[in-house]
C-alpha cells in the first residue's frame, strides 16, 4: 500500500485526493466524494472537508494508501 506523506497534523480529505493525483482537481474530488467513491478507513465519507489524520487509510478509485506524518 503507498503511503502519503502530510506536512501539519492533518489534512481536509479533498485537498489529499488531489496531493495523491486520484483527482485532477478540486471538482472531481467533490464529485468522487459525493458519489460515495471514497472510504476513509473502510468507511464511506461524503464530506470532502473530512479531516484525515496520520494512520488514515483511504481507497478511492480502486487504489488505497495510508496517511503518514511528513518526516524531517
Amino acid at each position: 500500500m503507498e503511503t502519503i506523506e502530510i506536512r501539519g497534523e492533518s489534512i481536509k480529505l479533498g485537498q489529499l485526493l488531489k496531493l495523491h493525483g486520484v483527482a485532477e482537481h478540486g471538482a472531481m474530488a467533490k464529485d468522487m466524494i459525493a458519489d460515495g467513491e471514497v472510504t476513509v478507513n473502510g468507511a464511506v465519507e461524503t464530506r470532502r472537508g473530512a479531516t484525515i489524520r496520520p494512520g488514515d487509510r483511504i481507497e478511492a478509485l480502486g487504489e488505497a494508501f495510508e496517511v503518514a506524518a511528513e518526516q524531517g
